[in-house]
């Protein structure tokens, strides 16, 4: 079969115990491994894992990537697809995992071919502990994917900064992507001339700086989450255009936790296709909008589109309470929310320059999600108080 694959990904093709994928997005990894995992599987039969930290349901696994390209590679009639495994005709098998959740039953798993890692950076090093000796057929491979957080991350630690014996490790960004779409061109550009630092930290895949500025560090996790049927929703506008993101952020409560599940961004939308651009989010003409209140056109003409849309309110100190408010939360973002997720990963404290000092002044910046996410929540906010950082916060200095 004659598939045009990208040259940094041809080492998946030569054995090796380990072959590890990092680096920014837009780099074409999970589509490069769901390709080759599909290719080996059609020369021989193999038994294949594809596994993640979490995996509430088979949706939030790489299931419907291998389904699109075996529809592009024209394999559909050798591929049997079921709701919950991919099987060959010469009986290559593909399961779906997650390890944090079926640690006894990956125990006990026997002659697995290939294990794939896919968002390797949230893996604990506990889950690790348990797959790599799982993984122990004679010639059997683990495939790591991941883009890059902190330095001291279990994945990173492991795999990139002392990798094993017989590990073939890659950094790859979207300079390595001869299919690199145009609109995460725009975005990617975008950034770069926006925040340089930023930029090659979600493009370039280099490990986060200055974690201890975060405003909301400690307050936050990335993790795949079923949306209750009963959900009662908060949305969220904020508006942009050329220099900022328009965004719109849809979450909901539950016990102590705010959930955050779909989420609209873009740059130069006009005024006229924002209802369209709302439309992405779904229920957003049947759930109250709350939106900066300093466009009231905007916001006139969005109503007359059909939308409850309303003006947040701000007081002096809005966005400090509403930074607490949120606080509050055990917060969880759904991957898929991926400049939300950007954002809360860059959302920072000033650094005095001079000094390295963390101050008690927020940068105006990776604040467009985050600022629909407070207008969301806004009339649940009782209390208007000043902003409480924790004075060892501000002792600290730049590493």
């Amino acid at each position: 079969m004659d598939v045009d694959f990208p040259v940094a990904y041809q080492f998946l093709f030569k054995p090796s115990r380990y072959k590890v994928m990092y680096g920014g997005r837009g780099s074409a990894k999970s589509w490069s491994v769901a390709k080759a995992l599909l290719l080996l599987g059609y020369s021989k039969p193999l038994q294949i894992l594809c596994a993640r930290e979490i995996q509430r349901s088979i949706s939030d696994s790489v299931h419907t990537l291998l389904i699109k390209q075996i529809d592009d590679m024209g394999l559909g009639e050798f591929y049997d697809v079921t709701k919950d495994i991919i099987r060959g005709a010469n009986g290559t098998t593909f399961i779906f995992k997650g390890l944090k959740a079926n640690r006894q039953e990956i125990k006990s798993m026997e002659g697995i071919d290939i294990a794939w890692v896919e968002e390797a950076q949230a893996v604990s090093s506990e889950s690790w502990d348990i797959l790599i000796p799982t993984i122990r057929k004679d010639k059997s491979e683990i495939w790591i994917t991941f883009n890059p957080l902190d330095e001291d991350d279990a994945t990173y630690q492991r795999f990139v900064v002392e990798p094993p014996k017989n590990a073939i490790v890659r950094k790859i960004n979207y300079t390595d992507n001869p299919f690199f779409p145009d609109t995460l061109r725009e975005e990617m550009e975008w950034l770069k001339a926006k925040d340089y630092q930023a930029y090659c930290h979600i493009w370039l895949g280099e490990c986060r700086t200055l974690k201890e500025a975060l405003v909301f560090g400690g307050y936050f996790e990335v993790e795949d989450f079923e949306t209750p049927r009963n959900a009662d929703f908060y949305y969220g506008a904020d508006f942009g255009f050329s220099n900022d993101p328009s965004t719109l952020i849809r979450c909901f409560i539950q016990d102590k936790n705010l959930y955050i599940d779909e989420e609209a961004w873009g740059i130069g939308v006009e005024i006229d296709h924002l209802p369209a651009f709302y439309d992405r989010v779904d229920g957003s003409r049947k759930w109250v909008i709350r939106a900066d209140n300093s466009r009231p056109e905007t916001i006139s003409y969005i109503r007359r589109n059909g939308f409850r849309i309303q003006p947040a309110k701000k007081w002096a100190g809005s966005i400090e309470d509403g930074i607490e408010f949120l606080k509050t939360f055990r917060i969880v973002i759904h991957p898929r929310c991926q400049h939300t997720i950007d954002e809360f990963n860059h959302y920072s404290y000033k650094i005095d320059a001079r000094t390295g000092d963390i101050q008690p002044k927020i940068e105006d910046a990776y604040n467009h999600c985050i600022d629909a996410l407070r207008y969301a929540v806004d009339g649940l906010i009782k209390g208007r108080g000043t902003m409480r950082m924790d004075s060892k916060i501000l002792m600290r200095r730049r590493r």
